[in-house]
């Protein structure tokens, strides 16, 4: 049961009025949803009953029924964060710093290729925004593509609707294209023919679903696709091949980022010899995905030493939470602050071995000295409510931004209980964002922004 009050629903804790978007996400209770059209979705690009079952036994809680407002200008700060970043990072003195003495592989030059799929998540609350970690093989972009073809706002409109359709075909070419331009930039000079979706034991990820739904989506523009493990492939004579498929292109889902692991040698030597294209690859991790890379980046003295304009870091600075590496000479330090802080691996991922200070016993606490940790400042996420109004239930949202090459190609939601997502929240899972224009606050607004990722209206007047 939620436990809130109508004054916390319409002003903030300094007594303001509630930007609506803030408003809307604790008070509108209508569905988006729409279960049957996801399901038909799902269904038509699956293709395969027997896959449809697996999505709805193994992951119940990918999508959620209900959507995530933000303003206007809370999507251009996101955006502005990104160029940011992404400016320091193609500084020569921050690729030297983070290359410096990396292993080999990390230093070897990608051949062009940005790498695709990179996710920038944020917390937002109130009028606050912080940059908690950069992805470079975030998933569920074709996820959100289908799911964007299922919900529907309750005051659509045909022509609307019509849009936001479009919106999903739209993300959907732009994820081929990305994987053409990958294959482009590394100076190929035939057609992309070939890829390999590859991961882990692929069919036992939680995500396995969305492997399909690329597989489907190249074959739709005419490539061949096929999804494997690592220890599937084999390099021969210049050539990867995945039975008896010459591989052109690997789409690297794989958490072993650096390729260390034995499965993954024969992807380790094709990368280095040229034989393919690997995308995210090793250096992207470590120029943009490597935690210890957000110490440097919240750090003033640092952005300033590296030679960093002095806008961008202001940007920097207002939007990504403080964050330095975990040393001993540092522990008693850290200790007593750490219920204002999160422990996170410098090479974590999906919230594995990452810890609230609040949370952490002492013996945690000497594995984290011992390992190789960042401590970040908590900032607590946005709340959605879920339910009913008779029955309002709290879930927490995350904003993850996918990102190509510094543009922005769709922005997610997550909900979830928990210390971190998790997929496993009844009621939670990805959720449509929707973009709010900022002459907000009052609920009097003649209309609602239609950003190029979805178009949607909200009955504004009922739910405010």
């Amino acid at each position: 049961m939620l436990e809130t009050t109508e004054q916390s629903l319409t002003t903030t804790a300094e007594g303001r009025a509630a930007p609506v978007s803030e408003r809307l996400n604790n008070k509108c209770f209508c569905m988006s949803l729409d279960h049957a059209a996801l399901r038909d979705a799902l269904a038509g690009e699956l293709g395969s009953p027997e896959l449809l079952a697996l999505v709805e036994e193994r992951c119940p809680y990918l999508f959620s029924a209900r959507p995530v407002f933000i303003s206007d200008s809370h999507a251009e700060r996101m955006a502005n964060v990104v160029r940011a970043v992404e400016s320091v990072v193609a500084l020569p003195a921050y690729r030297s710093r983070v290359l410096e003495g990396a292993p080999a592989i990390v230093r070897h030059d990608p051949g062009g290729a940005k790498g695709v799929f990179f996710g920038y998540d944020f917390h937002l609350r109130e009028d606050d925004i912080g940059l908690i970690e950069i992805n470079t093989n975030a998933g569920g972009a074709m996820l959100n593509a289908v799911m964007a073809r299922a919900h529907r706002a309750c005051c659509l409109d045909h022509k609307q609707l019509a849009v936001a359709a479009a919106a999903a075909a739209h993300l959907e070419k732009d994820i081929v294209d990305m994987f053409h331009m990958e294959w482009q930039r590394c100076g190929r000079d035939r057609q992309l023919q070939t890829i390999a979706i590859v991961d882990t034991e692929p069919q036992q990820q939680y995500l396995y679903p969305e492997f399909v739904l690329f597989q489907r989506l190249f074959e739709r523009h005419g490539l061949r696709a096929v999804i494997a493990d690592p220890s599937e492939l084999k390099l021969q004579d210049g050539v990867l091949w995945h039975g008896q498929i010459a591989i052109d292109l690997v789409y690297n889902r794989l958490t072993d980022f650096l390729l260390e692991l034995p499965a993954s040698a024969a992807l380790r030597a094709a990368y280095l010899q040229r034989a393919i294209v690997l995308t995210p690859h090793p250096q992207a991790h470590a120029l943009f995905a490597d935690k210890r890379n957000l110490a440097l980046l919240s750090d003033a003295g640092q952005l300033q030493a590296l030679g960093v304009p002095q806008q961008v870091q202001e940007i920097l600075l207002a939007n990504i939470l403080p964050t330095e590496v975990v040393n001993a000479a540092d522990g008693e330090r850290l200790w007593s602050e750490r219920r204002q802080l999160f422990f996170k691996p410098t090479a974590g991922f999906g919230g594995r071995a990452a810890y609230r200070g609040d949370k952490i016993t002492k013996r945690v606490w000497q594995d984290i000295l011992a390992g190789e940790y960042v401590a970040q400042k908590i900032m607590i996420p946005g709340d959605r409510v879920i339910g009913s109004r008779e029955d309002p239930q709290l879930l927490k949202f995350d904003l993850r931004l996918y990102i190509y090459h510094g543009a922005v190609q769709w922005t997610a939601a997550r909900l979830y209980q928990g210390q971190t997502t998790n997929f496993r929240t009844p009621g939670g899972g990805f959720a449509p964002v929707y973009s709010l224009l900022d002459a907000e606050i009052t609920s009097e607004i003649d209309g609602i922004k239609m950003p190029p990722e979805v178009a949607v209206a909200c009955c504004l007047e009922n739910c405010v």
